[in-house]
Order: structure tokens, then sequence, then C-alpha cells
């Protein structure tokens, strides 16, 4: 009888402990894709955004961009308007179809292209968030600290290095909380 109740004790005993529900890296420092991403917290959805001039943008068939972010960071970011260290956001970018089933108009979400990560972890890295591309591989290599991506988001960021003006509840929360990065619209 006993030896039956160890192992309960045990499995009870860990149930308790928080798991970190931020990034995971390989023993060779890559970034692990988080398999349950679709069970964080959604911030947004964005259609056939671009960064680059709007000529380049695929408006027959526009790209569905959806971001996720680890629920413990989403939880401090609403407490404070700052991401706490190791913070990891997730980019599944999906195609999209116009005319399918039912539907006659607009356009609807279909099989995934590609998948980006920012994670924050300030130990790893010196400019304290990096950026990956996952393709629609399981783990990735940080882009290099001079990639377009840092560059982009350190010069246009609403909080830290994050796209916050793209999250419209988190916007409000860094308004109220006052930490829009100096410059941005309505920082003041």
């Amino acid at each position: 009888m006993k030896q039956s109740i160890l192992p309960v004790l045990t499995c009870l005993a860990l149930l308790g402990q928080p798991v970190s529900d931020g990034p995971s890296f390989s023993p060779a420092g890559e970034l692990m894709l988080p398999k349950d991403y679709r069970q964080w917290v959604f911030v947004t959805s964005g259609l056939g955004m671009t960064y680059g001039p709007a000529a380049q943008a695929n408006t027959s068939d526009p790209s569905f961009d959806n971001v996720f972010v680890n629920p413990s960071s989403y939880r401090a970011f609403l407490e404070t308007g700052h991401w706490p260290d190791r913070t990891m956001f997730v980019l599944e970018v999906r195609h999209s179809a116009g005319k399918g089933s039912i539907n006659q108009g607009g356009h609807y979400q279909t099989e995934i292209a590609a998948i980006e990560a920012a994670v924050k972890d300030e130990s790893r890295f010196p400019q304290k968030w990096a950026y990956f591309g996952f393709g629609r591989g399981e783990k990735a290599e940080p882009f290099p600290a001079n990639s377009v991506c840092n560059s982009c988001h350190r010069q246009n960021a609403a909080v830290e290095t994050t796209f916050v003006q793209f999250y419209p509840e988190l916007l409000e929360v860094a308004k109220r909380k006052g930490t829009l990065n100096a410059g941005f619209p309505n920082s003041h």
C-alpha cells in the first residue's frame, strides 16, 4: 500500500510547483518552439500587414499574423506596463483564402506559412530582446543583433522593442502606466 501511494504523492507535489511558461532553449542555444503556444494569450491578429512599401503587399491573398504571448508575461504587463525578463511572443503567419465552403467575400485563415518569435532574456542577449524565424521548424537560432528585425523594433516599437501599438488592449495599458517609449505618439 505504501509503495502505491508514494508515486501519487510525488505527482501531487510536482503539480504544486510553478512551471515556467517562458522560452526554453536547446543545449546548443536554439530557441524551442513551444508546442502549446496556441493556448497562450492571444493579443492580436493582422491581415495583409507589411512594414515595407504598400506596393509589395499581396492584396489578393493577404497573410494573417496571429500574435500570442506567454501568460505570465501578459499578467505582468497588465500590472506594470513592462515586459518581464523571459517574455516570449510567437507570431504565427498564416495564408488566407477568399472563397471556400460557404464564404463568398472576405478572407479566412488557412495553413501556416511561417512562425517567428521574440524573446526577452537579459542574461542571454546583450540587447535584451532577440528575434527568431522558425519557418516551419521546431527550433531556431536568433537573428544577429544588427538584423533588420532588431533595428526596426528598436526604432518603431511602442513599448521596449515590442509593437504594442498593434495590440489595442495592451496599448491602453501602456498609456495608463506611462510606459510608452519616448518619442512614440502619445508617450507624454
